[in-house]
C-alpha cells in the first residue's frame, strides 16, 4: 500500500521540500520541489508552516529530512547555517507521527543505493555500471562539501555518514602552497571545504589574485561562477581550474581512504559542473596516487544527474525505516 509523506533537504542556503510516494519500502514518486531560502525564515519550523501554505492542504504526518550537518545528538546544527534541530521536538513542533534525520550526504548515499544507471553520467575510468558490492565514495561540492561512504552487500547496503570536507587541504603544486599561504591569512585551520565549494572558488579567486598581484574585477560570488563557467573572466577562468584539480586529487583521496570500488561526484555544483569536469585536469589529479595509480584509473568515477538526490535519498531513507 502506497502513502505520501514530506521529504525536505535542508542546505546551507535553500530548504527543499516535496511529497514523496512510498510503497513497499521504496520510493515510488517524487513531485516538484518548494525551493525556500533558508536566510528568509528564522527556523526550520517557519519554513514548514510556509511549505504548508503554498501546498493549501493539510501536509502528511510522516516526515524524511537530509540534514546538512551531523545528525546525532540532542541538537542538530546546520554546518552553513544557523537553524537548529531538536529531534525530541520534532513530533509536538510539526505535527508528525513518524520522521527520519540523515546526514545531507547520508542522503545521498541512499539515493545512490536506490537509483538505477540511467541516473548518472559517466566521467572517467572505465564506463561500467557501479559495483554490486564494495564501497562506493560519495563526495560533492555545494554550500559546503560532503562526503559520505555506501558499503553494498549482495542483499543489503549501509550508509557511512562522514564530515570527510572538513579534513586538511593537502597542496600538490608551487601555485597551492601559495594559495594555502593565502589562505591561512584568512583561516586558522585550511580544509578542503575552504576551496571546494561555492564559497571555495571565491577563496581561490582571491588567493591567486594576491600571489598575481592582480586587482580583484569580481567581488559577488554568484558573478564569479558565472564569468568562471563561461571564461570571460581568466582570474575566475583558472581559479575554476584549480578547484576541479583539487576536487580530483580529493575524490581520490577519499576513495584509497574509504577502500571504495567507485566514486559519485553529486552536490548542488557538481551538477553545474558536469561538463566542465571532463575537460579540467579532475582525472588527472584524480589517478596520480603514485603505486596505485593503475587501481585509480580502473575505478568507475560517475555524476550524479539526478535533479534531488538529496530529497529522493532521505525518503528512501525513511522509507527502508518504516516501510
Amino acid at each position: 500500500m502506497s502513502r505520501q509523506i514530506v521529504t525536505t533537504d535542508i542546505g546551507g542556503t535553500h530548504a527543499r521540500f516535496a511529497f514523496a510516494t512510498v510503497e513497499g519500502g521504496r520510493v515510488a514518486g517524487l513531485s516538484e520541489p518548494v525551493t525556500l531560502k533558508t536566510a528568509e525564515h528564522a527556523s526550520f519550523q517557519t519554513a514548514w508552516e510556509e511549505f504548508g501554505r503554498r501546498t493549501g492542504e493539510p501536509l502528511p504526518r510522516e516526515l524524511a529530512i537530509a540534514f546538512a550537518g551531523p545528525v546525532g545528538g540532542e541538537l542538530l546544527k546546520l554546518t552553513n547555517n544557523p537553524w537548529v534541530i531538536r529531534p525530541a521536538l520534532i513530533a509536538e513542533k510539526l505535527g508528525v507521527e513518524r520522521y527520519t534525520i540523515v546526514n545531507d550526504f547520508g542522503a545521498v548515499s541512499h539515493a545512490v543505493a536506490a537509483l538505477d544507471g540511467s541516473a548518472y553520467t559517466h566521467l572517467c575510468g572505465p564506463e561500467i555500471d557501479l559495483p554490486p558490492a564494495g564501497v562506493i565514495s560519495i563526495v560533492g561540492p555545494g554550500t559546503g562539501l560532503g562526503v559520505a561512504a555506501l558499503l553494498r552487500t549482495p542483499d543489503s547496503y549501509h550508509v557511512i555518514e562522514t564530515e570527510g570536507g572538513h579534513i586538511d587541504f593537502a597542496p600538490l603544486d608551487g601555485l597551492e602552497d601559495r594559495i594555502l599561504q593565502e589562505l591561512r591569512r584568512s583561516f586558522r585551520r585550511v580544509s578542503v571545504e575552504r576551496l571546494i565549494s561555492g564559497r571555495g572558488l571565491v577563496n581561490i579567486y582571491e588567493a591567486v589574485g594576491a600571489i598575481e598581484g592582480r586587482p580583484l574585477a569580481i567581488r559577488d560570488e554568484k558573478e564569479l561562477w558565472a564569468a568562471a563557467m563561461d571564461g570571460t573572466d581568466s582570474l575566475a577562468a583558472a581559479a575554476l581550474d584549480r578547484l576541479c584539480l583539487t576536487l580530483g586529487a580529493v575524490a581520490g583521496d577519499l576513495a584509497l581512504a574509504q577502500g571504495s570500488s567507485a566514486v559519485v561526484i553529486g552536490g548542488g555544483l557538481g551538477l553545474r559542473l558536469a561538463e566542465h569536469l571532463p575537460r579540467s585536469g579532475f582525472r588527472d589529479r584524480f589517478i596520480a596516487k603514485g603505486r596505485f595509480e593503475r587501481r585509480m584509473d580502473d575505478m568507475p568515477v560517475k555524476l550524479i544527474t539526478h535533479p534531488q538526490p538529496g530529497l529522493f535519498g532521505a525518503a528512501a531513507a525513511f522509507a527502508r525505516q518504516h516501510g
